[in-house]
C-alpha cells in the first residue's frame, strides 16, 4: 500500500508542477521544484520573466495560491520566484523557446530556428549543445535531424552534468519532438585537461631525465661507432703490412 501512496503523491506534484507551467505559457518556466516544510509547502518557480509570473501587485501569484489551496488541496502553499540569468544555458528554456519557434514560423524553416538557438548557446559560453529534432521536418515521412557543436559528454559519471530538457510543438505536419543537452561552461569535467604555464612546467621537468638518458645513450652510440672504426682500420692496417712482407 506504500507505493499506492506513493505514486499517488507523486501524480499529485507532477499535476501541480503541470498546473503551474500551463497557467504561465510556454517559454516562461525554466522548472518547478516543491519542498515540503513544517509550515507549509514551498514552490520555486524559476523563471527568466519574474515580472510576467508575478503580475501586477502579485495578482498572477495570489491567484496561483488561491487554485493550489482549492484544486490540490495544499494546506499553505508559499511561491517562491527564482531568476534564471542566463536563459541561453537553460535546456529547458532553449526547448520552449525552439517550439514556439516551429509553431510560428512554421517546420519549413527548423534549420534557421535550430542553428540560431545553437549559435546563442555556444556564445553564452557553453562548452558543448546539442539539438535533435524529431518529426516530420520538413517531408510528410517523419525524420530525426541533429545539430551539435562544442564538446559534450553522452555516456558514463561525467554525463550527469550535462543539462537536459524535452518540449513538444504542434505544427501543421504534426507534433515535432525536441530535445536539447547543455554543457555549461561551469561543468566539472574530470578528464579535461587546461593546458597552462603549470602544466607546461611539468612536462619539462619530466622531459629532463628523458633527455639526459638520450645523451648518454649518444655518448654510448658514439664511443661504440669509435671502436668499430678504430678495429676497422686496425684490420686494414695488419692487411696492408702482410701483403707488403708477402710481396717482398
Amino acid at each position: 500500500m506504500d507505493e499506492k501512496k506513493f505514486v499517488t503523491f507523486k501524480k499529485e506534484e507532477l499535476g501541480v508542477k503541470e498546473y503551474i507551467k500551463n497557467s504561465l505559457g510556454k517559454g516562461k518556466i525554466s522548472q518547478v521544484s516543491i519542498e515540503y516544510t513544517p509550515v507549509g509547502e514551498k514552490i520555486i518557480v524559476a523563471t527568466q520573466k519574474p515580472g510576467l509570473v508575478i503580475g501586477r501587485r502579485g495578482e498572477k501569484i495570489n491567484e496561483m495560491t488561491r487554485v493550489l489551496k482549492r484544486r490540490f488541496n495544499l494546506d499553505n502553499p508559499h511561491i517562491e520566484i527564482e531568476e534564471v540569468t542566463k536563459p541561453m544555458l537553460d535546456a529547458q528554456l532553449v526547448a520552449d523557446d525552439i517550439a514556439i519557434g516551429l509553431e510560428r514560423r512554421g517546420s519549413l524553416k527548423f534549420k534557421i530556428i535550430a542553428y540560431r538557438a545553437l549559435r546563442g548557446i555556444m556564445d553564452s559560453g557553453a562548452l558543448g549543445a546539442e539539438i535533435v529534432l524529431s518529426g516530420k521536418l520538413p517531408s510528410d515521412r517523419a525524420k530525426t535531424w541533429r545539430f551539435t557543436e562544442g564538446y559534450l559528454k553522452k555516456t558514463g559519471d561525467p554525463a550527469k552534468v550535462v543539462k537536459k530538457a524535452i518540449a513538444q510543438a504542434t505544427t501543421m505536419s504534426g507534433v515535432v519532438g525536441i530535445k536539447v543537452s547543455i554543457l555549461g561552461p561551469d561543468a566539472e569535467i574530470h578528464d579535461k585537461v587546461d593546458v597552462n604555464e603549470e602544466l607546461m612546467e611539468k612536462l619539462r621537468h619530466n622531459a629532463m631525465p628523458v633527455e639526459e638518458e638520450v645523451k648518454k645513450m649518444e655518448k654510448k652510440e658514439e664511443k661504440v661507432s669509435e671502436k668499430a672504426v678504430k678495429k676497422t682500420v686496425k684490420k686494414k692496417t695488419e692487411s696492408v703490412e702482410e701483403t707488403e712482407d708477402g710481396g717482398a
